[in-house]
């Protein structure tokens, strides 16, 4: 009887898991996506060209990026994560990249907080907030939702 409970908790804590990498589509990251697939390489060229001043690892997804998450706005489900030039500018200056998993629209908040803000400065009032790809109000919550999950962004 033992054995079977333990084989029966096994194999529920293994289907979790296999839930939760689902759901995060395999670990994708945004410096990762250009080089992946062509499609999100020439998706992500068309949402760049439009603008101006862009910094070279916001042109190219290039830098530091922590696993994006699978979501879903109005329907349509998105893989939504952050990047930063390096892991040390995170704070100051971070992109939050939304793709379609058809990898046919791409999104992204250019977030950039003054460098040496006072910790006793709220990073979410002195924020300047750029939004690239002309996402419609659903999809710049989605994007400032995605910033809120940062234990720093208060």
């Amino acid at each position: 009887m033992r054995t079977s409970i333990n084989t029966l908790a096994a194999a529920l804590l293994l289907g979790g898991s296999a839930v939760a990498m689902a759901a995060n589509d395999g670990q994708s990251r945004a410096n990762e996506l250009l080089s992946a697939d062509p499609q999100y390489r020439q998706t992500w060229q068309g949402v760049v060209q439009k603008e101006e001043r862009l910094p070279e690892w916001v042109m190219n997804l290039s830098g530091y990026a922590e696993q994006m998450n699978a979501v879903t706005e109005d329907g349509d489900p998105y893989l939504v994560g952050p990047l930063c030039e390096n892991q040390q500018s995170c704070l100051n200056n971070r992109l939050i990249v939304a793709f379609s998993l058809d990898k046919k629209n791409a999104y992204a908040m250019w977030v950039q907080v003054p460098t040496g803000l006072p910790s006793d400065k709220s990073p979410t009032r002195h924020a300047d907030k750029r939004f690239l790809g002309e996402p419609d109000a659903g999809m710049q919550a989605l994007l400032n939702e995605q910033l809120k999950k940062d234990p720093n962004w208060y």
